[in-house]
């Protein structure tokens, strides 16, 4: 319901067989609580081009040169003494896509969260799920009529996704809060590479005010209502990549490579739609897609991670080759926990588990997934 569309008569009816039967004070709840769900439901975006960034990261600086681009005004929280000075002196970030150079009287770079939450509206969390808990830890400002924008692709606590962490540990309603999806590898997107974003939200028209700040020639957006497949899918494809990366490390070939896609594909749409039924099409790129490049592209942390595990390195040494989060590392983990509740069969996540945390044999549990696909 937009705010000033006409509330419908039969509501004032009702209203008035409230106070007939109960009384004027629980008349007077009956309409506050009301006007509360009208508010959150009326909520709409303000224009007021500037967004908050969290995370200092290869796709946080992405989305902020995209931002920057479009000329929004930028609050970016920075916790990294490195990244915030080579920002400051040299207008860049020196650790991720050091080579991307920033028009920085459109930012703001501080390391103080508070400062961020305080002057921005819109609040773009693109900061690595596994840290994100403890970043917040610091916020002591209200996030009471904020819009959280979750660009992140993990789960907080072992048991949260991004936007259900939101809701959870600061009671912000769906209207509140939205994500940003792939497929669109920061690397990419940093270098004006042709992408495509899928923006969801639960109302329509702060999606689309959303888009406008992100989109170019470069950057298509797409949008959606479906908030939580869109989260999962995108924490799932980081497993099925993992996955990817172990069958091209051991040695398979693109025929079994593609039936492993395939497979991860429908397992994917398996578990979106039997945890949380929704008209929902797969096929589009904010699920397949992602889950297409992430388990392909020479970009991709996690099917890196699987690539070195498949060469041979532990768990633990390829873990410390990386540059990067690989947050299919966590996912794995998470998901398994999460899947206790609906026990879906997701014999690829299961794999992934068996080898990152019950240290089984690659090989061997490869060879035993190949004869369920």
């Amino acid at each position: 319901m937009k705010a000033g569309r006409d509330i419908p008569v039969g509501f004032f009816l009702y209203c008035g067989h409230v106070f007939r039967r109960f009384g004027l004070l629980v008349y007077i709840r009956y309409i506050c609580k009301v006007n509360r769900n009208l508010n959150v439901m009326s909520y709409i975006i303000s224009d007021n081009k500037r967004c908050g960034v969290i995370g200092y990261g290869s796709w946080a600086t992405a989305l902020v040169h995209t931002l920057e681009r479009n000329k929004i005004e930028i609050w970016w929280h920075i916790r990294n003494e490195e990244v915030l000075e080579s920002l400051q002196t040299e207008g860049r970030n020196a650790k991720y896509l050091s080579d991307v150079e920033f028009d920085t009287t459109l930012i703001t770079a501080t390391r103080d969260i508070n400062e961020v939450v305080r002057n921005c509206e819109v609040i773009l969390v693109a900061a690595p799920s596994a840290f994100l808990a403890k970043i917040f830890d610091d916020l002591t400002e209200s996030l009471e009529n904020k819009f959280i924008l979750s660009a992140t692709k993990g789960i907080v606590d072992e048991e949260y996704t991004i936007t259900e962490y939101f809701k959870h540990k600061y009671g912000i309603h769906y209207s509140y809060l939205g994500l940003i999806s792939g497929p669109s590898h920061a690397e990419e997107v940093s270098r004006d590479k042709l992408s495509y974003l899928t923006v969801a939200c639960k109302c329509e028209e702060n999606a689309h005010l959303i888009g406008e700040m992100f989109k170019s020639k470069d950057l298509k957006i797409a949008y959606s209502q479906d908030i939580y497949g869109i989260e999962y899918a995108a924490i799932l494809k980081n497993i099925y990549a993992l996955a990817g990366g172990l069958a091209a490390g051991l040695g398979y070939g693109d025929n079994f490579r593609a039936v492993l896609a395939a497979a991860s594909a429908r397992e994917l749409t398996k578990f979106v739609n039997e945890s949380f039924p929704f008209e929902r099409d797969t096929m589009n790129s904010a699920y397949l897609g992602d889950l297409l490049v992430t388990s392909y592209s020479s970009f991709s942390r996690n099917r890196r991670l699987g690539l070195l595990i498949g060469h041979g390195c532990t768990v633990k040494s390829a873990l410390n080759e990386m540059t990067m989060i690989a947050e299919g590392y966590y996912a794995a983990a998470c998901i398994r926990k999460i899947n206790e509740k609906y026990n879906i069969e997701i014999p690829i996540a299961d794999m992934v588990y068996d080898v990152l945390y019950r240290r089984c044999s690659p090989r061997k549990r490869m060879k035993e997934l190949t004869d369920l696909l």
